[in-house]
């Protein structure tokens, strides 16, 4: 069950801060942001996808690699993906904002395996970038089984993901391969 609405911030600001605090791995750390994760959304599923676009990679593809899971078995980590330009990549990775999805007709048409998440009752999202300056070097990802979310529960994901970014290194080598896009080096920031 999530976190009751009046308790959700102060949960989450001492209990994780204070965990997060003693961790001495990323994988420790990430563990206890999963934990949380599971208090405030209840059922969903977690992951952070790391960019790992190259100037390598063809103009106009984003290139992820899952850097955590909640679900090794079914989403290991390291398993990569391709994104083009759509209005998700558009939200995330051009804007850098917040996106969410709720409803399994919302979620569907901003994500291509879609039809492997149905099966396990997929049908809201959360997704929140990870930024270093204006570059979304990762994202932090909540699908939930519910078909829409709470405003604290939002509110608590996007505080997640902030304690979250400190443990998320940004790739090397990251460059955007959006053509309308400018580059900044996550490193320059």
């Amino acid at each position: 069950m999530p976190i009751a609405t009046a308790s959700m911030p102060t949960a989450l600001t001492n209990e994780l801060l204070d965990a997060l605090a003693e961790a001495r791995s990323a994988d420790a750390a990430l563990r206890q942001v999963d934990h949380m994760r599971s208090l405030i959304a209840g059922e969903s599923i977690f992951s952070i996808q790391q960019n790992v676009t190259t100037a390598h990679d063809p103009a106009g593809e984003i290139r992820l690699r899952r850097f955590y899971s909640s679900e090794t078995a079914r989403h290991p980590v390291g398993g990569t993906k391709r994104k083009t330009l759509t209005p998700w990549t558009q939200c995330l990775f051009v804007q850098g904002r917040v996106f969410v999805a709720e409803g399994a007709e919302a979620v569907a048409p901003h994500f291509d395996d879609f039809e492997q998440m149905r099966p396990y009752g997929l049908q809201s999202v959360i997704n929140v970038p990870l930024l270093r300056g204006t570059v979304c070097y990762a994202t932090f990802n909540v699908f939930g089984t519910r078909p829409e979310w709470q405003p604290h529960e939002v509110l608590g994901i996007r505080l997640l993901a902030l304690a979250a970014a400190r443990w998320v290194p940004a790739a090397p080598g990251l460059a955007y391969r959006f053509t309308d896009m400018s580059f900044t080096s996550p490193m320059e920031s």
